[in-house]
């Protein structure tokens, strides 16, 4: 299960992937993510760098790892999340060239088990509806941040 999402923002490719890569600071963007800070040494993105995520919604909170699995600025940021050691989910960042600025694509891509789908999606919650919004959400304040900051 994947969903994906994108918005025109009149900035640079350069400037809005260092906002998205800086995953300290995602926790500004994001109605779920309250950022975090890089692993075993660390001090930034790179391919295989880790990354300790704090999350909250509704109350809880909880901890993820993420692994950056594609840092190619300014075009393309993915990393995998991990609970543990299971898989969550896959986050893609895609930027490309418009006449304007440049176009995001942001893409989740579940990658729990069935088990874990089943105990997440239940009270009346489902992740995939609510990565939808969250996605639309944080793709909306990194325009906002982005063409805010250039003028």
């Amino acid at each position: 299960m994947s969903y994906s999402d994108s918005i025109d923002i009149e900035s640079t490719p350069e400037k809005v992937f260092a906002v998205i890569a800086d995953l300290p600071a995602m926790g500004q963007l994001s109605p779920e993510n309250d950022g975090g800070v890089w692993l075993n040494g660390a001090i930034g993105p790179r391919i295989g760098a880790k990354f300790k995520g704090d999350n909250s919604r509704a109350g809880d909170k909880w901890s993820t790892v993420a692994t950056v699995k594609v840092y190619d600025a300014p075009q393309a940021f993915s990393f995998n999340v991990a609970w543990h050691r299971w898989p969550i989910a896959r986050w893609e960042y895609t930027i490309e060239m418009t006449p304007g600025g440049c176009r995001v694509t942001e893409t989740w891509t579940d990658r729990r088990n069935t088990l874990f789908r089943k105990q997440g999606d239940s009270n009346g919650f489902v992740r995939a509806e609510f990565n939808k919004d969250s996605i639309r959400q944080t793709l909306e304040k990194l325009k906002s941040h982005c063409e805010s900051s250039v003028r």
